[in-house]
Parts: structure tokens; sequence; C-alpha cells
């Protein structure tokens, strides 16, 4: 092949040689990728860093079809509108990738805090807490109905540990537990789904929102793009609060009626006890609050 010398030719000897069909599309469109990566030095892109280079020119390597499509004959050379596409792709190219270093670094500086957050909690000797003891006991004797309907109340925040811990002083096996739980979390289902949905698309948000605020250092102000963009934060964060206080309205407790379908009781039985528990814990507090 007499292109083995392909780095030392001219891109509009190439393009000539492919006008007169001696090159085939596929043929063409790898010895301009070669050519590229033989001689960055003739390229706009001379002081780029070599790695960086080569990762533009693989990003770029699809492009090469509409570089090629878009190219008019009765304008400037092939070589010099080439040049001008590789400087606009370049453009793009480096916005892109700030673009993904800013997401990725928001996001990681978003998830930081969170992990702290997540570290493991301080552990609480049920058997030993007094308040506890003291809530399912009625005139000397435990009363463990009516903590098994606020848990099951509660389901969305019980965690397994949880249940393994109260399960013993509820006079249940643990297994028993789990089962109520897991009963009452196939009821909630498409609720719960709900909650989950909307707080992935809040966390989305977030996320955006300082996506944006950052983007936003990287542009001076009072120019066009400045703007724009500033606007689409203002707008993210009004979404982001419209979202927040929508969330506020969903459900996270079990129904009464709910409760009582998993314990095979009556939904009058759940009131009753839900009732009794509410006004023997703020005697409780008050009685801790006088002392």
């Amino acid at each position: 092949m007499h292109y083995i010398f392909v780095m030392k030719q001219a891109l509009n000897d190439l393009f000539f040689e492919y006008c007169k069909g001696k090159l085939k599309r596929i043929d063409f469109e790898g010895l301009i990728y070669n050519y590229l990566i033989y001689n960055q030095e003739k390229t706009c892109l001379n002081h780029w860093d070599r790695n960086e280079y080569e990762d533009f020119i693989s990003w770029f390597y699809p492009r090469l079809k509409l570089s090629i499509d878009s190219y008019n004959e009765t304008g400037s050379s092939f070589e010099a509108f080439f040049a001008k596409f590789i400087f606009i792709s370049a453009k793009e190219y480096h916005v892109k990738t700030t673009v993904n270093y800013v997401t990725e670094y928001c996001a990681w500086s978003a998830r930081v805090p969170d992990m702290y957050t997540h570290e493991e909690s301080p552990s609480y000797n049920i058997k030993e807490n007094d308040a506890f003891l003291k809530l399912i006991t009625d005139n000397g004797k435990k009363n463990t109905r009516r903590i098994l309907a606020l848990i099951l109340k509660c389901y969305y925040y019980v965690s397994d540990d949880f249940a393994e811990k109260i399960a013993p002083l509820l006079r249940m096996e643990t297994d028993e537990l789990k089962y109520m739980l897991e009963k009452i979390r196939k009821i909630r289902q498409i609720k719960d789904d709900n909650i989950y949905y909307m707080k992935e698309r809040i966390y989305r948000q977030f996320y955006r929102c300082i996506i944006y605020e950052k983007r936003l250092l990287l542009i001076k102000d009072n120019v066009t793009a400045y703007n724009n963009l500033n606007k689409r934060l203002q707008k993210a964060r009004f979404t982001l609060e419209r979202m927040r206080e929508r969330i506020n309205f969903f459900r996270t407790a079990a129904t009464n009626r709910q409760i009582a379908e998993v314990l095979g009781t009556t939904k009058g039985t759940v009131d009753a006890s839900l009732v009794r528990l509410k006004l023997k814990w703020e005697k409780l507090s008050q009685k801790a609050d006088l002392n």
C-alpha cells in the first residue's frame, strides 16, 4: 500500500484521492484518524497533554463522518475546514469533560457528609431502658400488644436489627415479628415505591442544583451563558423546594386498618391500643419533665 507514508500526506491530498474514488470511505476515515494521531503538532491542539489529546481523538472519531459530509468544496479547502471542525469539537469536548468533572466532584462532595451520618450508630440496650419498660407495663403486667401495634405502625423505620432486639420483649419469635413486618410492607408496597421514587427524584434534583452552582463559578458574570445557566439554577431550586414540600405529605405510617389486617383483629381494637399508648407516653413524659 502506498499509503504507508500517510503521516506525511496533507489532508487535502487524501480528500482529493477520496473524491476520485481511489479511497473507500472507511479507508479515508481511517487515514484521517492516523493523520490526527501522528500529527498533533499540526493541529490547533498541539499544546494539549498527549494523553488528553489521544482521549479527545477517540471521542472525536465517531464525528469524522459528520465532518466529511458537512464539507462544501465551494468554500475553503478541506484541510482548513477540518481544522475549524477540530477546533469547535475540542471546545465541545472540553465543556463535556468539565461538566463531567464538576458532576463527579459535586456528587462526592454531597455524598461525603451523608457517609458520615451513616456511620454505625450507638447500641441501645432496650432491656435496660426504664422508659420503655414502663410503657409496656400495666399494673405490673406487660401489655406487649400495644407496642406491637406501634411497631407495625412505624414499620417504615424498623430495621431487622431492631426487630431482633425487641422481639423477646414482645414474647415473640424474631421470625414471627419479621413476618408481620414483611406482611405490612407488602400491603404498603405501592405507597412505599412512590416514596422511594420521589426521594430518588429529589436526590437527582439536589445534585442538579449543586452542579449548576459549581458550573456558574467557571463562567464569567454578565455573559449570555452565565445568565442562561443562572436561570436554570433558579428554576431547579424552585422545583427542588416544591418537591420537598410535596414529599412531606407522603404518609410513611401504616393505617390502623392495615395493622388490624396483619394482627387479625378489628380496627377499633388497634385504635384503642394506640390511643392508650399515646396517653401513657404523654403521662410518662410529663413526669420526666417534673423530675
